[in-house]
């Protein structure tokens, strides 16, 4: 990735190079964007949200490498929702809602319904689209005249994914679209002209009612196209935009380079990308994914009656335009642990809100019991600030004052009370907006699960000495939320209770219409499928893939699926059961019996199983996961806290069969990229898991969290933050110690024999030393001794104890451990103090054949290699991990 580059004017590098003369004509100067030159004599003191650092992502992703969009660099922490191909994505919460008021456009979440169209960038000026249908006056305008012959602007303005928070209505029946956690809404300025101004140019005639638009993205069903009612185009209070620049750099190819609408305060759905024409109409448009998308049908029309029964998609009163007010929850996070140390303390919760219509936000309620009660929130509106300056931005006049009308999200916060928080289950936020427009109670659950918008639920949970917060759902296919927890329990989460069991509630029973399991088979067909079978058609002509088992042709779909041929191509030969049972509605599943084929057999479950992870040459599955030449991901498969500062991280490997690869003394590198600055960190860690374990690898790490002492550990606090199903980067092995068994070690590759291990180790400093001792006690023929000096601060930071204990009994008579606590309780009978040169000599005799080992923090290594070569030990005797 690159920083973003302009030039003096603010404009990116990219379009001046199209033509340098041309451009000075074409782009206005604008200045660039800082306190000093944004400022004029009238709004010198006003400071208005600029956007976030943001880089340009250059390379294009593995996974997108095979699909149409491999043209298309993009950000890999992106959450893809429908898989590999539709690029449909939302950013992690968290991160989202970080970088404040404006969204990078790496961040800003994407709906596509299919194909990116490229766009070449010496092209860009000469992009054209039509004003056409009851017009007096047709026309073809290319971008270099919407630049140079209208009067430009700078709004910032959010859009919002009508499925947002999509996948709390899935978690209660499955609906017709994909799983859209709360992330699905971002807001950038956006440059460009006012519609407004191109259609009075054009003279609708009389009659005209609508304004229909089409995108240059060619997709199953025709180009994507909808339409807006012409009145609202015509009402310069509504602000409708083509707009061609994105927090001052030209739109990126996922938010439609070169050239999109903007719809400010209706569904993102109404704002198409890749604008090739504007259609005034009497009647709505007629384009298909007006009609079959962004719609809310009655809540009782179920899937089978919506496929049935064309009616309910032409029935216009159906379609969504305005938002509905929506607010969630960002603090507490998802999994955030909340310590009590102070009860007298207070927790500041925030998240965001946001209404449509250019309706404002007027309040947002928390409430910690149920309802009964509720409490104001503080607003804050960082879209006013721009209203009250008069400023060139980006090429755009920033002209707001006179407008009432709301286009952006607001943040809302409120300190609550940490015994408040203690006595409570739950935080439940709600919005109003200024027509008294409130999110409801509870949920209205419809066939495309849009415009979900109840009141926004964080449950509490006490462990030990801190509180666990749960959010509802977490994005996609990943794991997580009180919704899935309360289903797995067997909780009816349309219950009226959130699927919980109040005191004295008698049981309710499921209620008719929830999700059923759909049989996808044919019934009778008993048909053994065999691995050269499916191989046969791992191809694009008659693509076959796998469903729990059974196997499926895709063919028939090629031509008609909504996300287009791709999404059939890439699952061909391949098991697609995650994500199709996770994406597809039981509509699409009771379809499935009439495309399937047959069933694996066992020898080609077996041979699907070992074959999906990377090949070496001979086409056989690697047997072991590790590289040392080449970063490899592993997926985080679970998390387990251990106390409140350490856990217990589960790595998925590539496939069920493959082990780590790493040798006994060895340690792996670890690579993430700090949320905030992108900064690549590094850190070396030993597994805890056994050397021969497949298809997983455990990590014991110690969370270094920030507090008034520091801002904490970089990577450990990543790791601590990274949800479950996310990727993490490994290569290795390394390290210069490898213990083979039965005292024989190599060392910088020479070999030596040693007969015992005196191991020095402080805090998660412990785990390449637990590795080597279970080596020696777990081998009853390894008569190697051993002796752990093991220091910590509290008895809590103990590491392995148990584990330790375990190996410990039963061979105390080649092993001790010893356990040394700075800060003791007052029933400790063990060692006190630190560990010292005079402690181990105490407790170990040195001899030739004696290898010590150490590993813990700096000070520590640094003090016990000085006390012990003062006591006569080499530095070959020395090793620190």
């Amino acid at each position: 990735m690159e920083d973003r580059k302009t030039d003096s004017q603010g404009i990116p590098e990219r379009i001046e190079e199209l033509d340098t003369q041309r451009t000075k004509e074409i782009l206005p100067p604008s200045p660039p964007p800082t306190d000093d030159n944004l400022s004029n004599p009238d709004d010198e003191t006003i400071e208005i949200p600029l956007p976030p650092p943001t880089t340009i992502p250059t390379q294009t992703l593995d996974v997108d490498l095979k699909t149409p969009d491999s043209h298309v660099p993009r950000d890999p922490r992106l959450i893809r929702l429908t898989g590999v191909h539709p690029f449909n994505v939302e950013a992690p919460l968290t991160e989202l809602f970080n970088e404040g008021f404006l969204t990078s456009p790496e961040l800003f979440y994407v709906r596509n319904h299919g194909a990116v169209p490229q766009v070449k960038d010496e092209d860009i000026t000469d992009w054209e689209f039509t004003v056409e249908g009851q017009v007096e006056n047709p026309m073809t305008i290319s971008l270099r005249q919407l630049m140079t012959e209208y009067d430009q602007v700078t709004y910032p303005i959010s859009l919002i994914c009508a499925g947002n928070r999509r996948k709390e209505q899935n978690m209660v029946r499955k609906t017709k679209g994909f799983s859209w956690g709360a992330a699905g809404v971002s807001t950038a300025l956006f440059t460009g002209v006012v519609m407004l101004d191109v259609l009075k140019r054009a003279k609708p005639r009389r009659r005209a009612k609508y304004v229909c638009m089409e995108g240059a993205d060619k997709l199953p069903n025709g180009y994507y196209g909808t339409s807006v009612k012409l009145n609202w185009a015509l009402d310069p209070n509504r602000g409708f935009m083509l707009a061609y620049k994105m927090n001052g750099e030209t739109l990126r190819p996922d938010h439609g380079k070169p050239l999109r609408a903007v719809i400010p305060g209706q569904i993102g759905g109404r704002s198409v990308k890749w604008l090739k024409r504007l259609i005034v109409t009497d009647s709505p448009s007629d384009n298909w994914y007006h009609i079959y998308d962004n719609r809310v049908l009655p809540t009782m029309v179920s899937p089978e009656e919506s496929a049935n029964n064309p009616k309910w998609w032409t029935d216009e009163r159906y379609a969504i335009y305005d938002l509905n007010p929506n607010s969630a929850i960002c603090y507490p996070q998802h999994e955030e642990k909340l310590r009590l140390t102070d009860a007298s303390g207070a927790y500041k919760a925030r998240g965001y809100a946001y209404s449509g219509g250019g309706r404002r936000i007027t309040r947002v309620e928390v409430t910690l019991d149920k309802g009964k009660t509720w409490r104001l929130a503080d607003i804050e509106y960082p879209e006013d600030r721009y209203r009250q300056v008069d400023r060139n931005l980006f090429g755009g006049q920033v002209d707001m004052s006179w407008r009432e009308t709301c286009f952006c999200w607001c943040f809302w916060s409120i300190d609550l009370p940490t015994s408040e928080l203690s006595a409570s289950k739950d935080i439940f936020a709600r919005a109003m907006d200024e027509s008294m427009n409130v999110q409801p109670r509870d949920m209205y659950w419809s066939v495309l699960g849009m415009m979900n918008n109840p009141w926004f639920r964080v449950t509490i949970t006490p462990e030990a000495d801190y509180l666990r917060f749960e959010h509802p759902t977490q994005p996609a296919l990943m794991p997580g939320g009180w919704m899935e927890r309360v289903k797995k329990a067997g909780g009816n989460l349309a219950n009226g209770f959130w699927g919980e069991k109040l005191d004295g509630e008698k049981e309710v029973p499921q209620e008719e219409g929830q999700s059923k399991e759909i049989s996808m088979v044919k019934e009778g067909l008993k048909n053994p499928i065999t691995i050269d079978e499916l191989r046969k058609h791992d191809n694009e002509e008659k693509p076959w893939f796998i469903v729990k088992g059974e196997v499926y042709d895709g063919t028939a779909f090629l031509d008609g699926h909504p996300g287009g041929a791709q999404s059939i191509i890439s699952a061909a030969g391949l098991d697609a059961t995650e994500e199709f049972m996770a994406i597809h509605s039981e509509t699409a599943k009771a379809m499935m019996p009439k495309y399937h084929v047959g069933s694996l057999d066992d020898a080609a479950k077996t041979a699907l199983t070992e074959g999906g992870s990377e090949a070496d040459q001979s086409g056989k599955p690697s047997e072991t996961f590790l590289n040392p030449k080449a970063w490899k991901k592993a997926v985080l498969h679970e998390k387990k806290t251990v106390s409140w500062d350490t856990r217990i991280f589960t790595y998925k490997l590539e496939h069920p069969q493959q082990r780590l690869g790493l040798p006994v003394g060895q340690h792996l590198m670890v690579r993430l990229r700090d949320p905030a600055t992108r900064e690549a960190i590094i850190r070396s860690y030993t597994p805890i898991s056994e050397i021969n374990d497949q298809g997983y690898m455990q990590m014991l790490v110690k969370v270094y969290l920030a507090d008034d002492r520091g801002k904490g550990g970089k990577m450990t606090q990543a790791m601590d933050a990274l949800p479950i199903g996310h990727p993490i980067e490994m290569k290795g092995p390394i390290g210069k110690f490898e213990y083979l068994g039965n005292g024989d070690c190599l060392i910088q590759g020479k070999q030596r024999h040693v007969k015992s291990f005196v191991m020095i180790c402080g805090g998660s400093g412990i785990t390449p030393i637990y590795q080597v001792f279970r080596a020696v006690l777990q081998n009853p023929n390894d008569r190697t001794r051993c002796i752990i000096f093991d220091g910590n601060r509290l008895y809590e930071d103990i590491l392995c104890k148990e584990e330790l204990d375990v190996l410990w009994k039963g061979n105390e008579d080649r092993c001790r451990i010893l356990h040394t606590l700075t800060k003791p309780p007052d029933d400790w009978t063990g060692l006190r103090g630190r560990i010292t040169g005079q402690l181990v000599q105490d407790n170990c005799t040195q001899t030739e054949d004696t290898l010590v080992l150490i590993c813990g923090p700096g000070a520590l290594e640094k003090t016990m290699h000085k006390a012990l070569l003062q006591q006569g030990w080499s530095d070959e005797q020395l090793m620190f991990f």
